[in-house]
């Protein structure tokens, strides 16, 4: 047994909770542009007094509606500036958000809803209040529902305009540090989603100790944040908060479809987001060089930041020849990249699955260096990171200061700290089971090195033991499997059976760009080019790179290109895209058993 812990740098308020936030700002930062709105186009800064205002506004009406001290209200809503409004709004009414992603089920709302209590619900679009009409008969407790295209905040500001400041601030100062904030209901790889209680005191103890560890990246009036991910997410829900700690500039965006062209507008100087992301970046990037004839450029300029930054760890550090080297892509390919990514940004912080070392260099070798951390929504996102000054790359960093990680005798990742969540609601069993002996049982698998850097290598339940006895940890070769541009989602197969196989997906958007270079059909499929010999033999170059990072007894030796994509929508991903292993492994049976027939 192992652990490894770090002195808190933040000192969480005895009895506040987070709207002493909004009101400490405009009380200390008044004319500092905390938020920023996206209307007709352009963005929007909005004070601190003014963000404070709004959020007043929106909480009278809550409280003139009936909402009372304590009451969940459900938000269902793409990431916008409303939501982060609503979100504070409900903490100065005295209330608990209960986030719904976007993308639910008419089922899941239902489940999400039903289960918290919700009595009120502010959703986005028309097609989101019909779901939630559609299932509303079952939800008696539920008085409420407010949209935002047609008009929500200015509604809650009529409903409200009776309602005093005074009593908005008697609601707000309700709620103490121990009380619950939100009630965040976990992806469920299996089974129904649990609630999972977050205090004021999490959120407290999380961001602020984050904010404080990567002081240089969170300076007031000159740092700012591009909030892309999903604010039912409790990742999406860090990036939001902890800006508002500093502060400084939040700017919200619904998704990554136009991430380039709002990089370049909004340009941060940090960006919170999930591999994905950064693999898009670098494999775009590859594609338009390849297009424009400067595909091997490209590949030495990359190999070239590869190993200018592992250089960067050696007592000696790059030689002059890579220096040299260096100084020159850095005009032709480098500097182009860092203007992708906003132009003013040197750090990003990268979460929800392992980025891969491979990727960890590049991006530091080309001047932006992506911090990786690890987390659960039970530990309020970040329960490890790389601190900014003292980077490993492979791993997902030391422990959030004021918390300790330990490492059970049997390899599982354990965790203490104020960060960590109250309950599941109404599910003492599973609170027990998880909480147990004092610590959070996480069920990944993990090491820390001597100086405290946490390294994860798989989870407990999706451990595969083959037929000869070996454990293999899907992780580790599905993430470099992954990293592959044509490759969209890799599933190791391989429990019980004489070897380890794998089911993949092909990246649609890079199909397109494949076939051209390969003189294939126009237009071309997966279903139509799954046993092609030159397509398979690009898929066998990924297998191979994943195979090098195991040892022959976990690497894959036969793969199956599947026709079909791995969706939330086909129920195959959960909405923070992790795969739901088991749905796959029942779905896609008849092409497991085809890996392993004779």
């Amino acid at each position: 047994m192992r652990e490894f812990s770090l002195p808190a740098l933040y000192e969480v308020p005895a009895d506040g909770n987070l709207t002493d936030i909004v009101r400490r700002n405009a009380a200390q930062h008044p004319d500092v542009a905390v938020i920023s709105r996206k209307a007709q186009g352009s963005w929007q800064d909005v004070t601190a007094r003014d963000f404070l205002a709004e959020v007043r506004s929106a909480a009278k009406g809550l409280i003139a509606s009936g909402v009372q001290p304590g009451d969940r209200v459900g938000l269902m809503s793409r990431t916008r500036y409303e939501w982060t409004l609503l979100d504070f709004a409900i903490w100065s009414a005295g209330a608990v958000t209960v986030p719904v992603y976007e993308t639910s089920s008419p089922e899941q709302v239902q489940w999400i809803l039903s289960d918290s209590g919700a009595t009120a619900c502010v959703v986005e679009t028309a097609g989101h209040a019909a779901v939630v009409e559609s299932v509303r008969e079952t939800l008696p407790a539920l008085k409420n529902v407010w949209q935002f295209d047609a008009g929500a905040v200015e509604e809650l500001g009529r409903i409200g305009q009776d309602v005093t400041d005074g009593a908005v601030e008697e609601r707000g100062s309700i709620a103490k540090a121990d009380d619950p904030a939100t009630i965040v209901y976990t992806s469920g790889t299996t089974g129904r989603p649990k609630g999972c209680v977050l205090t004021h005191r999490s959120f407290f103890a999380e961001c602020g100790n984050v904010v404080e560890r990567l002081r240089p990246l969170f300076r007031t009036g000159e740092c700012s944040v591009l909030l892309f991910l999903p604010l039912a997410h409790v990742f999406g829900r860090l990036v939001q908060v902890a800006p508002m700690i500093a502060p400084i500039k939040l700017g919200c965006v619904p998704d990554i479809k136009n991430l380039t062209d709002e990089l370049a507008a909004f340009r941060p100087t940090l960006i919170l987001g999930v591999p994905r992301v950064f693999e898009k970046v670098y494999n775009s990037a590859r594609a338009k060089a390849q297009a424009d004839g400067k595909g091997k450029i490209f590949d030495k300029a990359a190999d070239t930041a590869i190993a200018y930054s592992k250089a960067l760890d050696t007592p000696s550090g790059p030689s002059v020849g890579l220096r040299i080297k260096h100084k020159v892509f850095d005009r032709l390919v480098y500097s182009k990249l860092r203007t992708v990514l906003g132009g003013r940004g040197e750090y990003a912080i990268s979460g929800g699955a392992p980025l891969g070392e491979r990727l960890g260099h590049f991006f530091r070798g080309i001047g932006f260096t992506v911090l990786e951390g690890y987390g659960l929504t039970e530990s309020c996102a970040a329960t490890a990171f790389n601190p900014w000054d003292r980077q490993k790359i492979g791993t997902v960093g030391q422990p959030l200061p004021g918390s300790v990680v330990r490492i059970a005798d049997d390899g599982e990742v354990l965790l203490h700290g104020e960060h960590l969540f109250k309950e599941y609601w109404n599910n003492p069993g599973a609170t027990a089971e998880a909480l147990a002996d004092g610590w959070f049982h996480t069920g990944d698998i993990g090491t820390l090195d001597e100086d405290g850097y946490l390294r994860i290598t798989g989870r407990k339940k999706e451990i595969i033991v083959t037929a000869g006895g070996k454990n293999v940890a899907p992780a580790v070769i599905e993430d470099r499997i992954r990293a592959h541009a044509l490759v969209a989602e890799c599933m190791v197969v391989g429990d019980g059976r004489p070897f380890v196989g794998a089911l993949v997906t092909l990246d649609e958007e890079f199909l397109g760009r494949w076939c051209a270079d390969h003189g294939k059909p126009a237009g071309s499929t997966a279903a139509a080019l799954r046993d092609d010999a030159e397509l398979l033999a690009e898929i066998q170059s990924a297998i191979d790179d994943g195979n090098s990072a195991v040892s022959k007894a976990e690497s894959v030796r036969k793969f199956r290109v599947l026709s079909a994509q791995f969706t939330e929508e086909s129920g195959h991903l959960t909405p923070s895209l992790k795969l739901k292993r088991n749905v796959v492994a029942k779905d896609y049976a008849g092409e497991i058993e085809a890996i392993y027939a004779k």
